[in-house]
């Protein structure tokens, strides 16, 4: 039988009561494996990803994207300033002058209701004042790999074009950068090096990171780059069977998590993509199975348990800005972006973001050695982590399991189910915080019925696991 759960919580509030660069500027922790603000408030990253904002959004339809994704809880969205030389704005703006990606192409003036004046640049403002309205950041990649290897963009020319781009930046308070953009950072290996120092130099206020091509990590190249911060991986798109090549990790995110965090010197590490929701699994063939929600939440959850400083969600045809009056989509996308932003993973990331900042945060990190007995393989594998005060075991399929009890404080502790696709989190009684106990989640066994056991030392009366901030 199982336990019958009594709901105590509902979905956590979405709005904001100030800014979050309020509490100062983004900066790595002292244990080095997370984000936080100068006032010591931990920085969880959950970011949206929408490569083409810049290229593909109107003002209004900019502006009703953010609040969209503000409501939904994500507080950093990834985009591009230029991916490709041919990019227009949706006015019909063009960055660089000639071309030449050393010489940004400005006007005199910035008004939007004239079109000599509002340039290309000007709507790259209004995108950050924008998601700066809602409380969000902007993950900037100044190009993209392809544009740099086919153009081709010579070093110098990178570095000319960063150092101007960082200058018109530097004093927007919700800047973060993208080095790199699907990149294998030995190809090009002079670009990005150039990139990186030249923003570095021009901007060193603002926390600086690498994205990767499909299936690899920053910290293959980057391990030592002054300039930068963070590390990230792209788990990419493909299934198990899928990937046959390099480490061969297929859906299993974590993997590149324990790597990077194993790393000397030790840096925060996250996902900034991992299979995108209502994507063919592969990304390029529409015959496959597309990825759905409890897949996103399932990335979601082990990554971030195996000590990721945050994640990155995305949707097929948001990512794209997949519109009406685009010829074809890419990657099979099945509809308009505006249909899809409230796609049921799109509104259920922000529980992982409420969960972990809901117990102390700067102490935690993976506790696999807690699993007493089987560990599980691929989609039945239990992902577990702790701090000083409390634990926490994640089941994609909702599948009994056990756990060695004593390593966290408290003689008894209290338990909770939470439910990762609504953010409700229930009672389920207390144990003696010692020996072996076997737990058995709610609902039948299968995929998608995931779910989060939290053990906390009772003696700390913890609120509702989602519910407010710890500390």
């Amino acid at each position: 039988m199982k336990l019958i759960l009594f709901v105590l919580t509902g979905l956590a509030g979405t709005a904001f009561a100030q800014a979050p660069w309020a509490n100062g500027p983004l900066q790595v922790s002292a244990n080095g494996r997370f984000l936080q603000h100068t006032s010591g408030k931990p920085f969880f990253w959950l970011a949206d990803t929408c490569w083409l904002a810049v290229q593909k959004f109107s003002r209004e339809e900019a502006k009703s994207y953010f609040e969209n994704r503000r409501a939904k809880g994500f507080n950093v969205v990834q985009c591009t300033a230029v991916q490709m030389l041919t990019d227009k704005t949706v006015y019909g703006d063009v960055p660089f002058a000639g071309g030449d990606v050393a010489r940004l192409l400005t006007t005199t003036g910035s008004d939007p209701a004239d079109a000599e004046q509002y340039d290309y640049w000007d709507h790259l403002d209004y995108l950050f004042e924008t998601a700066a309205a809602n409380g969000i950041y902007l993950a900037l990649a100044p190009t993209w790999s392809h544009t740099v290897r086919r153009a081709p963009i010579p070093a110098d020319k990178a570095a000319r074009y960063v150092a101007a781009l960082a200058q018109r930046l530097k004093d927007r308070p919700n800047l973060i950068w993208l080095n790199g953009g699907a990149a294998k950072g030995d190809v090009d290996a002079d670009v990005w090096q150039a990139i990186g120092v030249a923003i570095k130099q021009h901007d060193p206020r603002h926390l600086m990171t690498f994205h990767a091509f499909g299936r690899t990590q920053s910290s293959s190249w980057f391990r030592d780059a002054t300039w930068l911060d963070f590390h990230t991986f792209t788990s990419g798109h493909r299934r198990y069977d899928q990937d046959t090549d390099g480490k061969r990790f297929g859906e299993d995110n974590w993997r590149y998590v324990l790597d990077d965090l194993a790393k000397s010197p030790r840096k925060p590490t996250l996902d900034t993509e991992p299979s995108y929701e209502d994507t063919p699994q592969g990304l390029h063939d529409a015959n496959q199975p597309y990825w759905n929600a409890d897949d996103v939440r399932r990335y979601a959850y082990w990554s971030v348990f195996a000590g990721a400083c945050g994640h990155t969600y995305g949707q097929n045809s948001v990512r794209q800005v997949y519109k009406p009056s685009d010829p074809r989509p890419s990657s099979g996308a099945k509809h308009f972006y505006t249909a899809v932003l409230d796609a049921p993973g799109a509104g259920q990331m922000r529980h992982v973001k409420n969960l972990m900042l809901s117990r102390p945060y700067f102490d935690r990190a993976s506790a696999q050695s807690l699993t007493a007995g089987d560990e599980g393989e691929k989609y039945d594998r239990v992902l577990v982590t702790n701090g000083k005060e409390f634990l926490m075991a994640y089941t994609s399929t909702g599948r009994d399991f056990k756990l060695a009890l004593g390593e966290i404080s408290g003689a008894e502790v209290a338990a909770w189910w939470f439910n990762p696709r609504t953010g409700e989190a229930a009672k389920a009684g207390t144990h003696k915080n010692t020996g072996t106990v076997a737990f058995n989640p709610p609902g039948e066994p299968g995929r998608g019925n995931d779910w989060v056991l939290v053990l906390d030392d009772a003696s700390k009366a913890f609120g509702p696991p989602g519910a407010g901030a710890a500390r």
